[in-house]
């Protein structure tokens, strides 16, 4: 293992070099592969790196404990010794974690899609609270959060929308949010304060890079049309929304939240390629996800993955059985307890594996 370490962080250093090369800049396809590729090794070499300091401590360390001319310092070299011995252990487990639970889309930005479900409009209320929770969560990690397309009803809640996450790590985080989510509480339009069971469904997908899939022009009927939104809210004068369809699998993409023609096309472009890869990726998987009957989830939309129960306080996660009573925090953005036992559970069921 310690071999395997060594060698990802000569080809780290390799390519940091690569792109202090001014001529990379004439190659950009080159240039995002690069940066993809050091994107996937930055956790494993961070982690490597402080392993090694650590380990480095408890030699140096361990060579004062067995100095016969510092004895006054023994106490304090000991107390020092015990530290750096638990630190390494602790990073050489998360190394071990990394390395076998590699996913090369972790550190990839994200297109979330979140539609309502069965409630009606407080399914699409629902759908807005998730909307909410995520993008605060966005901002308490420090990621850009941007709106590729909405479509709200009439009280604001949330018929569909997708949206991009920009940031380190957030498809290793948000992952294991696609799914089914099912809400009970109150709804707003309830008059007689009977407590109804509504739904939404989140999608995560990895966002594509146009080297990962290429797309042939012929296979894309492009529609412009004029924004429009509820309420009358946003109306575009222009046709500057647009509709993509990619002829032979059918899927249909729409954009119409920028004011400009171009930059509703680049952002549909990129949920259309996050479309395919995972469509295709979703082939591919099959086989694997049947074997693998211990995964936490599948991430199919099909499933049940969480339900948010408001009149007791608690939000329970079905796949690993994990119920906190903190649903005001984590519809608040306050995610990082779930989403940390999550992938908790995906690390050691892909060990056990």
């Amino acid at each position: 293992m310690d071999e395997k370490l060594k060698a990802m962080e000569t080809r780290f250093e390799s390519l940091e070099a690569s792109l202090s090369d001014p001529g990379i800049y004439n190659a950009p396809d080159r240039y995002k592969e690069i940066n993809r590729e050091l994107k996937e090794l930055t956790p494993i070499v961070d982690a490597y790196r402080a392993w090694k300091a650590a380990e480095k401590t408890r030699q140096d360390t361990e060579e004062l404990l067995n100095d016969p001319d510092l004895k006054d310092l023994k106490e304090l070299a000991a107390e020092e010794w015990r530290s750096a011995c638990a630190k390494t252990e602790k990073l050489w487990d998360e190394l071990r974690i990394l390395l076998q639970s590699r996913d090369p889309d972790e550190n990839k930005n994200v297109i979330l899609e979140i539609r309502s479900g069965v409630g009606g409009e407080e399914g699409a209320l629902f759908a807005h609270s998730l909307y909410r929770m995520y993008h605060m969560y966005a901002q308490k990690r420090g990621w850009k959060f941007e709106i590729i397309n909405s479509n709200l009803t009439e009280l604001g809640g949330v018929k569909e929308c997708e949206v991009l996450i920009e940031g380190p790590g957030a498809y290793a985080r948000l992952k294991f949010e696609s799914g089914v989510h099912r809400v009970q509480r109150v709804p707003e339009t309830e008059s007689g304060g009977r407590v109804h069971t509504s739904a939404a469904t989140v999608a995560v997908l990895p966002e594509a890079e146009e080297i990962e899939l290429e797309i042939d022009a012929k296979d894309l009927k492009i529609d412009t049309f004029r924004s429009s939104g509820a309420g009358g809210q946003h109306v575009n004068k222009t046709e500057s929304a647009i509709r993509i369809t990619h002829l032979p699998t059918g899927i249909v993409v729409e954009c119409q939240d920028e004011r400009s023609q171009y930059k509703n096309r680049d952002k549909a472009m990129k949920v259309l390629r996050a479309r395919l890869l995972d469509l295709e990726k979703s082939k591919q998987g099959a086989a694997e996800a049947a074997a693998r009957k211990n995964q936490v989830g599948s991430g199919d939309r099909s499933e049940r993955v969480r339900t948010y129960n408001f009149p007791q306080g608690r939000v329970t996660d079905h796949r690993i059985g994990l119920t906190l009573y903190q649903i005001d925090a984590i519809m608040d953005g306050e995610l990082d307890g779930l989403i940390d036992a999550l992938m908790t559970a995906d690390s050691a069921s892909r060990l056990a594996e």
